[in-house]
This record gives C-alpha cells, sequence and structure tokens, in this order.
C-alpha cells in the first residue's frame, strides 16, 4: 500500500442480510463521517449482495479509485470477497504466513479445519490489524477490504484514513456547505431559483431538505467549493428577496 494521489473514494457494503433488512448498514454513516473530518467525501456508495461475480466486478469498477470494502471476508460459503479481491486483481488467494500466525495466536488448536480459512488471502496484499479477534482485514494498493462488524472494521477505519489518506484532503478543492431555514415556503417556489444558481456557478450546487414536523420548514443551502459558496450563497438571498421570501440562518 502506497501513498495515493488525487483519486475519487468510494464505499461498497456487502451482504444479503443488509439488502433484505435483517440488519442495518452502519458503515456508510461512519465513513462519511471520518472522511469529513479531513475534508473529504464519498463519490458514490454501493450495496452487493453475497455474490462473487457481482463483487469482482464492481471492485474492478474502482480500478483507479480508493475504496472502502465492508463484509465477506469470514470463512463460511457465503463470505465471498476475498475471493472476489483476488478475481479483480488477477492473483490467486494463498495462505498469508502473517495472518495465519495472529489467526494461530487467538484461537490456537481451533484455527484448522476451518478458521484457517481467514488466511488465505489475495497474493501481494497488506493486512490490517483486527484489534478484537487478530483476523486480519487487508489492502491491495488503494482498496481496503474489512470485516462486516462494526468493532472490528472501524478501527481499521481510523487507521486506514489517519496513515494514508489524512493529507489528501490537501489536494482537493477545499469543499463546505451553507444553508438558511425557510418556514412555510413550498418547495415548488425554489425549484427556479435553486436551478439559475446551479446555471451560474459550475463547482457548487443548491440543494433543499424539507420538514413536515414539528412545522413546514425548508433547509435552502448550497454546498461546494469554497471559493464559490459564500458568493452563492449572497446571490441566493439575492433572489429571495426579490421574491418577497424571508429566511432565517441555520
Amino acid at each position: 500500500m502506497k501513498k495515493s494521489e488525487l483519486k475519487e473514494i468510494y464505499a461498497l457494503i456487502i451482504g444479503d442480510e443488509i439488502l433484505s433488512g435483517k440488519r442495518q448498514d452502519k458503515h456508510l454513516n461512519y465513513l462519511t463521517k471520518k472522511l469529513k473530518e479531513c475534508g473529504l467525501s464519498l463519490k458514490k456508495a454501493e450495496f452487493i449482495s453475497d455474490d462473487l461475480n457481482q463483487i469482482s466486478e464492481a471492485i474492478k469498477d474502482k480500478e483507479n479509485s480508493i475504496l472502502f470494502c465492508y463484509g465477506g471476508i469470514g470463512a463460511t460459503p457465503d463470505d465471498c470477497t476475498r475471493e472476489a479481491a483476488a478475481i479483480a486483481n488477477n492473483v490467486q488467494l494463498k495462505i498469508h504466513p502473517e495472518a495465519e500466525k495472529s489467526i494461530k495466536e487467538k484461537f490456537g488448536k481451533e484455527t484448522y479445519p476451518k478458521r484457517i480459512l481467514m488466511a488465505h488471502l489475495p497474493e501481494n496484499c497488506t493486512l490490517l490489524k483486527n484489534v478484537v479477534n487478530n483476523v486480519p482485514g487487508f489492502s491491495i494498493n488503494d482498496h481496503h477490504f474489512m470485516p462486516g462488524f462494526p468493532e472490528m472494521a472501524w478501527p481499521m477505519t481510523d487507521w486506514i484514513i489517519l496513515n494514508f489518506y489524512n493529507e489528501l484532503s490537501l489536494n482537493y478543492p477545499k469543499q463546505s456547505d451553507s444553508s438558511i431555514w425557510l418556514d412555510n415556503v413550498s418547495e415548488s417556489l425554489l425549484i427556479d431559483l435553486m436551478h439559475q444558481i446551479n446555471n451560474e456557478y459550475k463547482n457548487i450546487k443548491a440543494y433543499s431538505l424539507p420538514r413536515l414536523k414539528p412545522k413546514k420548514t425548508i433547509e435552502l443551502g448550497v454546498k461546494g467549493d469554497n471559493s464559490e459558496v459564500e458568493e452563492g450563497m449572497r446571490t441566493l438571498k439575492k433572489y429571495l428577496k426579490a421574491l418577497g421570501l424571508k429566511w432565517r440562518d441555520t
């Protein structure tokens, strides 16, 4: 694994249990918050079933990107992320000596014949320490593969961001977000205004987030490149004033 250049960041969250609603995903919210702390953001997040072909294709599609992948690295038949990562990188699965050692230190004789399957990892991968049970995650360049359990995956996520991407934001345009509140205003009245902002400013986007309770309220704002957000908000307020609409700061 090496220090990364400017790349888009993706999340891949794997598991039939997520798609069926048996479990609720927690990784996406955690990852976005951690990235935001160092000025980074996701380009896209995908939820995928425990399907070898789907996972391998999704990994291939992110070949030149940063990828945070959660789930499917265990030893049961539905855990196929390790194999999918190997296929996507045109390498074989082999017992990783350090992974084998870590698993043996935790489970002793119980390591064989099944737990050792979790040490079968793509060739030339780098291990990610598991602070809970010693069963490691792994990285292949800027692709990072972690367990589905938050208590295991989140310390890995923290370590990855701190050690490889904490300074990456220096290469990205600085992003910010500015918004105001409008009470008892129909969202339809704001559509043309939002189009105007998006047309006038290349590097920001207007957005609206309506709420119905405890009263009808809309959060109206602009987000994007720091260099345009402040001016974009001034223009937004000018248009609101021309429409005779009042607002309050968030």
